[in-house]
């Protein structure tokens, strides 16, 4: 049999867009000859379309538009995801299906089974989960239909429906198809890889995977929707991070690989995709930021710079008293490197003026944090200014080291509508800004190589209230990606004095990130809806 995948960027809601999409597709399929289309899970609708799923209009939205590409489908089987309506009075109103569709109607609805609600999932919020599943048959194929997680038979699997494939391998199926909107990750690929492997292996038939592509806000996905053979070999593996099309005979054995990218690679590729479509999605072109002649707001400009074309972009330069004269050298020199537009705007006076206003009422208190914070909160005021007047999108330059232990200000330095490397450790970020510049120099070379400084106060250096971003970062890590206690954290090796203050910084800063912009999910552990924490706790 030969199955097209067709692996797309749909538009949350944008039903007349995705249905022209996917209409467009099934034609190119019947062109090629293709007995089947594959899309991805929850194509219908977009993926995760959050509390919609609780919108009466939205869900009839989605049954007119499986109806319509129903239409579509003559000469042709196609495979798409969609909330169908659980008509059971009992359990949730809805259930996320695999909706087969031929001869201008629907043929089979496959319901998923293993619904996640950890890390950045909450499918049970809006899907009933189905109980038993079956093989159904398609063009004399016998076929395992699954959903995403339906499909992988580990612990997390086994403590909800028991494992799935399991009971289906019984019914000796002749091929394996998996839809999923798989969230990316940097480390999560290998994984998923490895489960469609071991599932292939034990059925000893193909399969086909199809996933999502594209950014919704916070959430990216990657594609590299596969094809594999019986033996688990590759016959085809679709693009990262960019919609793609392709037909495959399922009893071929010539094996396709693609080059491994390296970690930066797809933490920078998938930065590009998330700042692009929250642009084009939400109807933006063009992003401003400061842009202060340090590392973090030189890598967030030269990707936007990349993902939206320099002359969209922004950089504001806003010097104050404290900042040094290499610091603005360095930010001019990005400007000339990348061609983006720039405007300089002196903070001092403003600054001054905020002193003298409040002299009389901290009188008695020497300067402090609050007058550092005064700054940064001027230069947010002014950001925001320019986002109001020009209709730009202000784009917030925190990582993800400073947002975890709180160094940032709140209205100041963590405004913005997104944040773009919120989810990128700083250590991580240096790498990241030499994969930027593999090329040719777009960061300046200065700005990489000089002490961190949030030039806040004469001299002030990141490394006087933090420890080395190379420990630092191993710390949080532990904290964060792998959930770790501060005590196994300590046994671990590290110092534990230095592993409580971490520790301590990062659950008291829970106040500040619930407040900031969303932030681009690159790693198996984002802050945001991933890591839900209470603000006010003892523990």
């Amino acid at each position: 049999m030969k199955i097209a995948l067709a692996q797309l960027n749909y538009h949350i809601g944008n039903f007349t867009a995705n249905n022209e999409k996917i209409i467009s597709h099934i034609t190119r399929a019947k062109a090629d000859g293709a007995d089947l289309i594959v899309f991805a899970e929850l194509a219908i609708g977009g993926y995760p379309a959050k509390d919609l799923l609780r919108n009466a209009h939205f869900i009839q939205q989605c049954t007119d538009s499986l109806a319509e590409i129903a239409g579509a489908c003559q000469g042709i089987h196609c495979i798409i995801g969609a909330p169908v309506v659980n008509t059971d009075p009992e359990g949730k109103p809805l259930y996320n299906a695999a909706v087969v569709l031929s001869g201008g109607k629907i043929q089979h609805i496959c319901k998923k089974s293993l619904l996640p609600d950890y890390d950045v999932f909450d499918e049970y919020r809006y899907f009933e989960p189905n109980r038993a599943a079956t093989c159904i048959e398609i063009n004399g194929e016998k076929v395992a239909l699954t959903i995403c997680e339906d499909l992988w038979d580990d612990e997390v699997a086994n403590s909800y429906v028991g494992d799935l494939m399991a009971e289906l391998r019984k019914e000796t199926p002749s091929l394996i198809i998996n839809i999923a909107a798989s969230p990316f990750s940097y480390t999560h690929f290998e994984n998923r890889i490895n489960v469609l492997k071991r599932n292939v292996i034990k059925a000893g038939c193909p399969l086909v995977y199809v996933n999502q592509i594209g950014a919704h806000t916070d959430i990216i996905f990657d594609g590299r929707s596969l094809a594999l053979d019986r033996n688990g070999h590759i016959l085809s593996e679709l693009k990262r991070f960019e919609e793609d099309y392709t037909v495959v005979d399922i009893q071929a054995s010539s094996v396709h690989l693609e080059e491994k990218p390296s970690e930066m690679a797809l933490i920078h590729d998938a930065l590009i995709l998330g700042i692009r479509d929250y642009f084009q999605k939400s109807g933006f072109k063009k992003a401003v930021l400061g842009l202060s002649g340090g590392l973090d707001s030189a890598i967030v400009a030269a990707l936007a710079c990349e993902a939206l074309g320099a002359e969209n972009v922004l950089a504001v330069l806003l010097p104050s008293q404290y900042s040094s004269e290499h610091s603005v050298k360095d930010a001019l020199d990005f400007v000339e490197n990348t061609g983006c537009t720039h405007q300089i705007i002196p903070i001092a006076d403003i600054a001054k003026t905020f002193d003298q206003t409040l002299a009389e009422t901290f009188t008695g208190r020497a300067p402090d944090l609050t007058e550092e914070n005064i700054q940064a909160r001027i230069r947010g005021t002014i950001l925001m200014a320019l986002s109001n007047k020009f209709g730009h999108i202000l784009l917030n330059t925190s990582n993800k080291s400073e947002a975890a232990v709180g160094y940032g200000t709140l209205y100041g330095d963590m405004a913005g509508s997104l944040s773009v490397i919120g989810d990128v450790y700083k250590t991580q970020a240096y790498a990241l800004a030499h994969y930027i510049n593999r090329e040719r120099e777009i960061i300046p070379e200065n700005t990489i190589i000089k002490p961190p400084s949030a030039e806040l106060r004469p001299d002030q250096k990141d490394s006087d209230s933090l420890p080395p971003y190379d420990i630092l970062d191993s710390i949080l890590y532990q904290l964060i990606e792998l959930e770790k206690s501060a005590t196994a954290v300590i046994q671990s090796g590290f110092d534990e004095t230095l592993v409580v203050r971490i520790a301590k910084l990062l659950y008291n800063a829970e106040f500040k990130r619930f407040q900031a912009p969303p932030i681009l999910r690159v790693s198996p552990k984002a802050f945001g809806s991933g890591r839900v924490m209470p603000l006010v706790a003892k523990y």
